[in-house]
């Protein structure tokens, strides 16, 4: 069975002050496209649909279009919900789409209820398990701490319990939203922490032919079997060097797995540039991104006058100005942007501690501020499934 792999399409999303849609809709075309000229069997979409759980209706009708298009193909679509998405509003109607060879599967208690497709060579289960929130899911599969692999864990006990009901040779894919170890995230994805641990080990997927994950924006095999497809477009500049891209996998009748990349159409490359603006506008080895997307990173000492129309005038498309004198760390003019850089909501809590009492907080207070953030994530979870 060929099956085509792709994740975090994010309908609605805007590039730093650009419009996507148009570009969205150019890839949804490319989609089809690939589809129809690849023989594929099945496509798999692991979350993420939308970029927020109330898109926009111009998203809407994106989706809606792309939905037609694939259930005309004839070729059998499975859609899980991903941590941007409304599970509620995207699985509405799932049960009629169904019919129309749509498969939406937005709730967690169907983890083990697989959508079966046949080739020549006997069945194929598709298991989909949307994002899981743990502090939302906790109770549905009864899990003692809400952890993210724990209820990965409860939920992949479902499947392969299913899985060993069914008839010798059936092979499986699993779609998960999640962020699993080994893999390299971007500025572009929403932050999943729990408990100060976001990523969950590989290994909570053994037992199955196929992986097809979704969260992470960039395209990445963690094993043979375990892969993210990543975005089909560049969400921030810190995917500049991504190829945005699908894996065409191909599922032997001994479950093996072959898989290619196959490239998405790029609207306009991205560039991250850095140095003083006069520098920036003389180097003639910019030349290259002058018709780019630009991120501007300017090291002066002081700031220029004009910069952003200054810079325009040669790169036209420059989206974002970023002001980083080179400065030592320890210079008190370094901005307390640049020190919170890289840093979890809880290292900074820790840092502010630290800072006002002059010793960090111990192991007890760690975890009463870890809990804390824990409660505000699964309260805003909450709201946004009430909305």
């Amino acid at each position: 069975m060929r099956v085509l792999h792709t994740s975090d399409w994010h309908l609605g999303r805007a590039f730093h002050r650009v419009n996507m849609l148009g570009a969205q809709a150019g890839f949804i075309g490319h989609l089809v496209d690939t589809v129809r000229e690849h023989a594929v069997d099945a496509v798999v979409v692991s979350g993420d649909v939308y970029d927020r759980a109330v898109p926009p209706l111009a998203a809407v009708e994106l989706f809606d279009d792309a939905l037609h298009r694939l259930a005309d193909l004839g070729v059998p679509t499975v859609m899980i919900s991903g941590n941007h998405d409304s599970a509620r509003r995207l699985g509405v109607g799932a049960g009629l789409i169904d019919h129309a060879g749509i498969h939406l599967r937005t709730d967690p208690s169907a983890a083990g209820t697989p959508v079966v497709l046949s080739d020549t060579h006997g069945d194929v289960a598709f298991y989909g398990l949307p994002y899981l929130e743990p502090a939302l899911v906790r109770d549905e599969f009864e899990v003692e701490r809400a952890g993210h692999e724990s209820v990965l864990a409860a939920a992949m006990d479902r499947v392969r319990a299913d899985l060993a009901t069914r008839a010798a040779g059936t092979r499986s894919v699993v779609l998960a939203h999640a962020f699993v170890t080994g893999g390299e995230p971007s500025d572009s994805e929403r932050d999943i922490t729990v408990g100060g641990v976001a990523a969950v080990p590989a290994g909570v997927f053994d037992g199955v032919d196929y992986v097809a994950l979704g969260h992470l924006h960039g395209c990445q095999t963690l094993t043979e079997r375990v892969r993210y497809s990543g975005s089909p477009l560049a969400y921030s500049f810190s995917e500049a060097d991504h190829r945005k891209s699908m894996w065409l996998v191909d599922l032997a009748a001994d479950g093996s797995v072959t898989a290619e990349r196959l490239d998405c159409p790029v609207p306009r490359p991205l560039a991250r540039i850095r140095g003083t603006l006069e520098d920036l506008l003389a180097d003639p080895g910019l030349a290259r991104h002058e018709d780019a997307w630009v991120e501007a990173t300017l090291t002066d000492p002081v700031r220029p006058a004009d910069p952003m129309a200054r810079l325009a005038a040669r790169f036209p498309h420059t989206l974002s100005l970023v002001f980083a004198p080179e400065r030592a760390p320890d210079d008190p003019a370094v901005s307390y942007a640049r020190r919170l850089a890289g840093r979890t909501d809880q290292q900074i809590a820790h840092d502010f501690v630290a800072h006002v009492r002059g010793a960090g907080p111990d192991e007890r207070e760690s975890a009463v501020l870890r809990e804390a953030f824990d409660a505000v994530r699964a309260d805003d979870a909450l709201r946004e499934v009430a909305r």
